[in-house]
């Protein structure tokens, strides 16, 4: 049996009002919210938010290969899935590789996992804008998803793969080339004359596959770029209106590569054995996958779900989100910008500045973070042990709000956390209002770039406010 054995979304923290758009310009904007990453967020570090997620409720298991797939790299030339692999400090022998540059890469390297003997840990993420009123700008949203796949033999599939259809055309609806930042896009009524026969197409094909009828289908995610095609196709496949999935317009928005799987984990989080779930995506043609879940499911609880986080959030000025994006260029503190990083340093500290490992005294149980040579109780040389820091959490003993330091989107909140592990670390707050802060809130880590200098970002760990466990 080949399928998903876990599945997870991260959505961002901040979210931004539409009408917000048209109160600023007088045009664009419209009803609900979209989801807005940080300024300290890209599509690897949302991949990696999503992936922790993912593995937390697998059981256990590992990945044997890790699949990045987005539109919006964070780097070209350079492997981005290499970074995941190391903030999930995953072994050497587990392959990392990207599928980037277009939507349908994510469908596609689902696919490709599926197919795959083993497991493969499938992540899509993506940072989704346009020009200031544009249609993209409103209708967008940011956000990734992480589904593990493979076979019964690595674990309990909660939703077995049961037929596939797929559908290829050559034709020009959305394109954008490399270097430029707004997608550009053709007539509608020519994307939609195009999408509608491949999406029904794939849609047979699919149900072919797995010996199913459109009426047996217990449940109906459709989705892609061209939002009038979606519209257009849904109601011709057959399905009772009250069988097609929530595609998070009002409050996430469309979030790209990540869509797709990120409305499947939606659906898996509160589906029952026995359903038939089908995911048509509608990008360059047009893919069917057809899942039904199985008993394990029952038994199988997400560690957060995309509702929890949907309902976890903060609003985000407009303003804020053009600086973030660069739309619009704001004057920062006057202090000099970070000098880059060092690659011989940072390869030196692999697991402490991408993994967050600290070191653990072997005789007394001392943490030390960063991590140490010499225990600081006994004074024990040499005698540690890994000590994981990424899943604790931990209590503010005391912040400071530093509104003169060099930062993208001042203030800096800089906090001493106590852990639970007994351990004592400052580190910087992010996605939380520094008004409302205050001594003995909780907080877990998570991971982010702290700035990008010389054309090299510098990712590390970052804690936020513990909301929606």
């Amino acid at each position: 049996m080949q399928g998903i054995l876990s599945a997870a979304g991260y959505v961002p923290y901040w979210r931004l009002d539409r009408q917000q758009i048209t109160q600023t310009f007088g045009s664009g904007g419209g009803r609900g919210q979209r989801s807005v990453a940080s300024y300290d967020e890209d599509t690897t570090t949302m991949g990696v938010e999503a992936a922790r997620l993912c593995l937390k409720s697998a059981g256990g298991i590992t990945p044997r290969a890790v699949t990045l797939s987005t539109a919006v790299p964070a780097y070209l030339d350079k492997t981005n899935a290499t970074t995941i692999h190391a903030a999930l400090r995953l072994d050497h022998d587990v392959l990392a590789f990207d599928a980037i540059g277009s939507v349908r890469s994510g469908i596609g390297a689902l696919l490709a996992g599926l197919s795959q003997p083993g497991t493969a840990l499938v992540v899509t993420s993506d940072l989704r804008d346009g020009m200031p009123t544009s249609a993209d700008e409103s209708a967008g949203g940011d956000g990734a998803a992480a589904l593990l796949v493979g076979s019964d033999a690595a674990g309990p599939v909660i939703a077995e793969l049961v037929g596939v259809g797929t559908a290829t055309e050559e034709f020009i609806d959305r394109w954008r080339l490399p270097g430029e930042r707004r997608s550009k896009t053709w007539e509608e009524r020519f994307g939609e004359t195009k999408y509608l026969p491949l999406g029904e197409q794939a849609f047979n094909a699919g149900l072919k596959a797995a010996e199913l009828s459109a009426d047996q289908i217990d449940m109906l995610i459709v989705t892609g770029p061209h939002a009038r095609a979606v519209r257009a196709l849904t109601p011709r496949l057959g399905v009772d209106k009250e069988k097609i999935a929530d595609d998070l317009s009002a409050n996430v928005g469309w979030t790209g590569t990540a869509h797709p799987a990120q409305l499947l984990a939606n659906v898996l989080e509160t589906a029952e054995p026995g359903k038939v779930i089908a995911l048509l995506s509608l990008a360059d043609g047009a893919d069917m996958l057809v899942f039904r879940t199985t008993d394990a499911i029952a038994s199988w609880t997400p560690a957060r779900t995309i509702a929890t986080q949907i309902e976890a959030a903060g609003p985000v000025p407009y303003g804020k989100y053009l600086s973030w994006r660069d739309w619009v260029t704001v004057e920062g503190p006057r202090r000099p910008e970070p000098s880059r990083i060092s690659a011989a340093a940072a390869g030196r500290r692999t697991d402490w500045k991408y993994g967050f490992v600290g070191s653990k005294d072997r005789d007394s149980g001392a943490v030390h973070v960063p991590p140490a040579r010499v225990s600081r109780v006994g004074g024990h040389m040499d005698d540690m042990e890994p000590a994981p820091m990424a899943d604790i959490q931990g209590t503010v003993s005391t912040f400071t709000i530093d509104r003169i330091a060099y930062s993208p989107s001042p203030p800096i909140v800089f906090a001493v956390v106590d852990f639970d592990n007994d351990s004592r670390v400052p580190v910087e707050l992010c996605d939380l209002d520094a008004s409302q802060l205050k001594m003995g809130d909780r907080v877990e880590m998570t991971f982010r770039k702290l700035f990008t200098a010389d054309g090299i970002h510098n990712y590390f760990w970052k804690a936020h406010p513990l909301r929606g466990a």
